[in-house]
Order: C-alpha cells, then sequence, then structure tokens
C-alpha cells in the first residue's frame, strides 16, 4: 500500500453527514475484551493524571506537560531499554501523531488521516479506519500530508482528515459514527491537528493560512457533531453578522485591521495547539500567522490584526472571548502562535503563578498568568535578530529597525520555519524544566512585487521566495533545549546537526526521550542532559514519544516517519524513505529496529538542453517562487519524502506542460498551474530543472 505521491508540490496548488462503516472496515475491525474508552468521560479527563499507565489526552492531561510520573525506566535502567513490537503503517510520508493509550488498546493515525487501533502489548493491529482523503487534497497542504493524532471520549474516538472532515469512530470496531464536513473544501482549508475534547465538546481548527484562508476554530457535540459555536480569529466582512457572543471580540479586532483585508483571508488559522484549565473553566488556544504573511499587502495602513499570533482564552461552551495576548502584533514573517501551550504552577518571586507557558515561532519564551493573560516574562531562547526584547510594561515586541521589508529585503533569525515549530515540548515539575525542541533558522524576506490575491489554490504570501534560490550551504542547526521558565534561562542543552528534531517527552525517572532527524531515538538525563540510551531506527524522527504502562511493564512508543515542512524543502539527510513505523520499547526489549540502508541514487543521464543563461535563470525565480517549498530549494528534492525532480525520467521532461500546466497528475496531488504560469514559463522551469539534473550529472 504505497501512499506517496510520486509527483506533488503541496505548495502549488458545516454540514453534518451520517456515513455507515464500509464493509472492508468491518471484516478488518476485531473487538478487544472490553469497549475501549468507554469511561474516558469529563472526570477521567480531568484528572488524567489519576490514570498514571495511561495516556488519554494529546499532551497526556490538559495542561499539556507531556510529563509521566511512570519511573521503571529511569535513569538507571534505560540503559537496558530493547525493542518490544513494531507495527507498520505502510504509509512512506510524514508521521507526526501522538499515540493515545487507553485500556490496552493505542490509537494513533498515519499519513493521509489514516486511524489505527492497535494491542498495545503486542502491537497487533485490531482495526483501522482509512478515510480515503482525496490525494488532490495533498495541494492544499502546505507542509505535508500529516495527521498530529485522535482524540477518545466515552467510546468513541475523534479524527480530523486532511480534507477537512471531523469524524467519530466506534473506539470497538472503527465503524463511523458520524463525521461533519467542517470546512468550505471548495477552497485551500486542511485539518493537520489532534482534536480536544473538553465538556463535551469536540474541540478542532484547520490549516490554510499560506493560502489566504481565514481563521477559526469549532466545538461540535461529541455525541452528535452537531456545532455548538464557531469563533473567528480574524474580523471578516463588515456587512456581516456575527453571534452576539463574538461580536465584542469581533469589533475590537476589526479595529486594528485596515483596508479590505477580508477580501485575501486574513490568516490566523489554528492549525495545532490548545490546553485547557478545568479549575478556570479555560481554553487556551494558539493562533496562526497572518495571510498574506505580508503586511503591507494584507493590511496596507498596519494595525496589530487582531488575532493573528495570538494566544486566546475562551469558554469552552460558548467559544466567548475571555481575554487575549498576541506574541507577534502586525505579524509580516509567518510567526505563528500555534506552538505548543504548557500549563504549570510556578512560584516566581517568591509568589504563586497559575502559568502558561509557550516558545512560539517568533524565538522568545513567554509565561503568561493563565487567568488573566498578562505577562509575567519573555526571553530569546533561540538567537532572534528581528527585535531587541519584549517591553515588560506593553508585552511588545521591541522591533529591529528595517524587519518590516517594504522597502527592501532583509535577511533576520527567526525565519518561518521558527526558534520552535509544532513539535511539542514537556514540561517536569521535579525538575522545574521545559524541554524545547529548538533551532536555529533564519530567513531572508523580500515583498512581492504587483501581489495580486490568487483565488485558485496557490500560495498567497506577498513575499518574493526567489531571494532564497541559491543551494543552502550549511543545514540550520538544531538542539534539544532544557529551559527554565522561572528565571528564563538555559539549564543545559544538547545539540544537533540540523533542525527539525522530534517533540519531547520527560518522566519521574529524571529521563527526557526525544526523536531526532538524523534518525535515532534518544534518552537523557532530564537535570543534566547526558546522553544515557540511543537507538538507530534508521529515518528522521518529528513525533513525540508516549509512556505507558500494562501488566506491571513500562513501554515507551514513537511514531518513526520523516516529513513535514522542512523535509519538503530542506533535504532528507541521506537517509532513507522506509516505511513509517510505530516503534515501542521496553525494558530487555529483545526484537531489533529493521533500519534500511540508503541506496544512493545513480547519476542521471545528461538531458541535451540549448536553453539560454537568461531562460535558466528565469526558471530559478519561477521554481524559487512555485516549486521550492515542496520540491526543495535549488531543486534539491522533496526531503526524500516527494521526488527528487532531478531524477525525473525523460517522460516526464516529455510531459511537463501537461504536468505543470495542464494538472496530468492532479489526481495524485501535483496541481495544474494555468490560472498563474504560462507555457514560457513552465518551459523556463523545466530548463532550470535540467540544469539542475545535468549539473548532478557532472558532478557524478
Amino acid at each position: 500500500m504505497n501512499r506517496r505521491v510520486k509527483f506533488a508540490c503541496l505548495l502549488l496548488a458545516g454540514c453534518f453527514v451520517f456515513q455507515p462503516n464500509t464493509e472492508a472496515q468491518k471484516k478488518s475491525a476485531a473487538s478487544p475484551r472490553q469497549k475501549p474508552a468507554a469511561k474516558i468521560d469529563d472526570a477521567a479527563l480531568k484528572n488524567a493524571e489519576a490514570r498514571t499507565g495511561e495516556w488519554i489526552t494529546h499532551g497526556r492531561n490538559y495542561a499539556e506537560t507531556r510529563f509521566s510520573p511512570l519511573k521503571q525506566i529511569n535513569d538507571a535502567s534505560v540503559k537496558d531499554l530493547g525493542l518490544a513490537w513494531t507495527f507498520d503503517t505502510q504509509t512512506d510520508r510524514g508521521l507526526e501523531a501522538t499515540p493515545i493509550i487507553v485500556d490496552g488498546v493505542m490509537f494513533t493515525t498515519g499519513s493521509w488521516s489514516i486511524v489505527f487501533a492497535i494491542d498495545a502489548r503486542t502491537g497487533k493491529q485490531l482495526w483501522t479506519w482509512d478515510p480515503k482523503v482525496p490525494h488532490s487534497a495533498g495541494a492544499k497542504a502546505c507542509c505535508d500530508v500529516v495527521n498530529r493524532g485522535v482524540a477518545v471520549y466515552k467510546g468513541r474516538v475523534y479524527v480530523g482528515t486532511l480534507d477537512g472532515r471531523l469524524a467519530a469512530l466506534d473506539a470497538a470496531t472503527g465503524a463511523l459514527v458520524w463525521q461533519v464536513v467542517t470546512v468550505d473544501q471548495t477552497k485551500p482549508y486542511t485539518i493537520t491537528a489532534a482534536p480536544r475534547v473538553v465538556k463535551g465538546k469536540v474541540l478542532i481548527g484547520n490549516g490554510g493560512g499560506e493560502y489566504g484562508m481565514r481563521g477559526y476554530f469549532s466545538a461540535y457535540d461529541a455525541a452528535t457533531g452537531k456545532m455548538a459555536w464557531r469563533f473567528y480569529t480574524v474580523p471578516g466582512d463588515p456587512n456581516e453578522v456575527v453571534p452576539a457572543t463574538m461580536k465584542p471580540a469581533m469589533d475590537k479586532a476589526a479595529q486594528t485591521w485596515t483596508g479590505e483585508w477580508w477580501k485575501v483571508g486574513g490568516g490566523g488559522t489554528v492549525w495545532d495547539s490548545m490546553a485547557y484549565d478545568p479549575e478556570l473553566d479555560l481554553l487556551y488556544v494558539g493562533v496562526g500567522n497572518g495571510s498574506p504573511w505580508n503586511q503591507h499587502v494584507r493590511s496596507p495602513g498596519g494595525g496589530d490584526n487582531l488575532y493573528l499570533s495570538s494566544i486566546l482564552a475562551v469558554r469552552p461552551e460558548t467559544g466567548e472571548l475571555v481575554w487575549h495576548y498576541q506574541t507577534t502584533p502586525g505579524d509580516t514573517w509567518d510567526f505563528t502562535a500555534t506552538q505548543h501551550i504548557v500549563l504549570a504552577d510556578l512560584t516566581i518571586n517568591g509568589r504563586q503563578r497559575k502559568a502558561l507557558m509557550q516558545a512560539p515561532k517568533n524565538g522568545f519564551f513567554y509565561v503568561l498568568d493563565r487567568a488573566t493573560g498578562e505577562l509575567i516574562s519573555a526571553e530569546a531562547y533561540v538567537t532572534v535578530t528581528w527585535a531587541k526584547g519584549v517591553d515588560k510594561k506593553t508585552g511588545r515586541p521591541i522591533e529591529t529597525v528595517g524587519v518590516r521589508y517594504k522597502d527592501a529585503p532583509i535577511g533576520m533569525q527567526p525565519g518561518p520555519l521558527g526558534g520552535h515549530n509544532w513539535q511539542p515540548m514537556s514540561f517536569n515539575p521535579a525538575t522545574g524544566l521545559v524541554y524545547i525542541p529548538a533551532q536555529e533558522t533564519m530567513f531572508g524576506y523580500a515583498q512581492q512585487k504587483n501581489f495580486k490575491f490568487d483565488k485558485n489554490g496557490k500560495w498567497n504570501t506577498g513575499v518574493d521566495f526567489a531571494i532564497v534560490k541559491d543551494p543552502p550551504t550549511a543545514l540550520p542547526t538544531g538542539h534539544l533545549l532544557a529551559w527554565d521558565p522561572v528565571t528564563q534561562k538555559e539549564r543545559w542543552r544538547v545539540p544537533y546537526i540540523v533542525m527539525w528534531n522530534g517533540g519531547t517527552l520527560t518522566t519521574a525517572g529524571n529521563l527526557v526521550f526525544q526523536g531526532t532527524a538524523d534518525g535515532r531515538f534518544v534518552a537523557y538525563s532530564a537535570d543534566k542532559g547526558a546522553k544515557l540510551w540511543e537507538v538507530t531506527v534508521g529515518t528522521g524522527v518529528i513525533a513525540s514519544p508516549v509512556t505507558y504502562e500494562i501488566d506491571g511493564t513500562q513501554y515507551v512508543s514513537i511514531m518513526v516517519g520523516w516529513g513535514g515542512a522542512f523535509a519538503l524543502t530542506g533535504g532528507s539527510l541521506g537517509l532513507p524513505v522506509t516505511p513509517g513505523r510505530l516503534l515501542t520499547f521496553a525494558l530487555n526489549g529483545k526484537q531489533k529496529v529493521p533500519v534500511a540502508v540508503a541506496k544512493p541514487l545513480a547519476p542521471p543521464a545528461v538531458i541535451e538542453s540549448k536553453a539560454s543563461a537568461e531562460l535558466i535563470g528565469k526558471g530559478g525565480d519561477l521554481f524559487a517562487r512555485s516549486c521550492a517549498v515542496c520540491h526543495g530549494i535549488a531543486a534539491l528534492g522533496g526531503g526524500g519524502v516527494l521526488p527528487d525532480l532531478r531524477y525525473s525520467s525523460p517522460a516526464t521532461f516529455n510531459s511537463f506542460q501537461k504536468i505543470v500546466l495542464d494538472g496530468a497528475l492532479a489526481s495524485e496531488g501535483m496541481p495544474g498551474f494555468k490560472q498563474t504560469l504560462t507555457a514560457e514559463d513552465v518551459d523556463a522551469i523545466r530548463a532550470y530543472v535540467v540544469s539542475r539534473r545535468n549539473e548532478l550529472a557532472v558532478k557524478k
């Protein structure tokens, strides 16, 4: 079952429906001894800490700490960790899911939003549900066809699908109970996030900001699928009718925008992070970047553009806004605040504070009072050049002069991949440290000349990507960062050769687990960062580990599969593209981790070309603007996730016009560009790719 899109470019590119389960799904279903997740109700989710051996919600608890009290596997015993079992997802795109484990069953997802139920003791598949997402939907996904997992509640499993559906499945059989379309499927909206369940409501947002979509998140009744409320994160057309509960928030936001932003979407998509405080009854939601990225074309008169790049606190029953904090006012750099949100009670300056912590893309680590939204502190956790700091009185960044690139290009840090991206961080109450998958990134921004909003499902950033078109001279680096949120200082770090490493898990056994981009799974001491154990898994890891206990045995599991935004643009690191797997370890596990060996591609044959240097140069600019996000900067090749175009067959080059212009491979995720490119443009792109191929052939 190969679900790889052979020639795809992810860059270019509420109604309730009841559907019964298919016969194939019924035949593959195998009921466990008891109906799993039947007792996961509001009380269970509120008291998730009491279920010490399970992992019943995305961040393990509503506070999203990703801390486990289990300590059979600890800093002394971890050396004996071995593979207990493995599960093959039969997919070879990015795997980002955090598995849920309850009643001896593990629920997780693969690429293309496929759901798996697995016996958590043995790795045996109990059932699977394939939503059969059309592969053409891959063209609407900015950052790979990934999915971050499921939610469980009262005997059901909830999942969002890439094409914008929210589905409820029977946890015992995988039968479809209900599904609802949460987006306008004619537009480039997607869902990659894991749903959350709070007070009987399933909460889900969506992606699509790069394409010009207007952001929102919604609450659906867990029993019926009926939508309870929807919160738009940016104001719409001034003539639209706004529900009374949302009107104060939208009226306030509208005062911070200029021009006719609603015609280009505005952005603010809620594509990942949420957390919940039952005591305060507040749901915290991270909001994404502006769309277009470039504020000068989105809101030409400036303004803060609420609620972009913000953390919102809302009432989960009504969606009513209680407070907001904006990390990047007037965002113009793709500085989302959708990164992981963690809640903890901290003693700061001798005072107990109900804190909310986030390390968003912009490079500053924020500690807020989660009851009021008051800024407690903010300091840079990676190299930051776009701002000199955060003003503690106003809560606003102190911007460096000239960073808004209206009049001239600028290079700055971090870039759009951020100092921290979606990969979750974790918090250990014993050490008092947050463990961040940090990264040092930079980017060159330049305003796109004569920008016109494209309604045909293409990127709408207002940024000229041709400023970054040369092959990189070095890979951007990453590191595991142990950060003290009270003192706002680094405690220790582990450097990595490249960025885009996996999320973290920390435990009472004084451990931190993390998978790496260079194909390892590693355990460190939580207090000092000493490496205590590692295993080679053979392909890049971006997901977060989990741990659980059954029948007195503690296990650690992680999804292994390279992909995501950086993988598409930044290269494969020389690792093989192997089928995605779920690896589960236990003390004295005896199995061997299946590791493939990368096989170098044979040098491609030279394709004769009489293209002029001028035509190749034009094609290089067009490739950078239209293709590089998926097929690699300087055509270096889709990160091993998508095909390296330099190795394409002669037949592909002969069909370039039909593929790129006419959409001959649209059903496989590669859209046509007749609305934005001319035949002459496609000839120039072809000439550029051929030139890059021939350079490779000569070098070999």
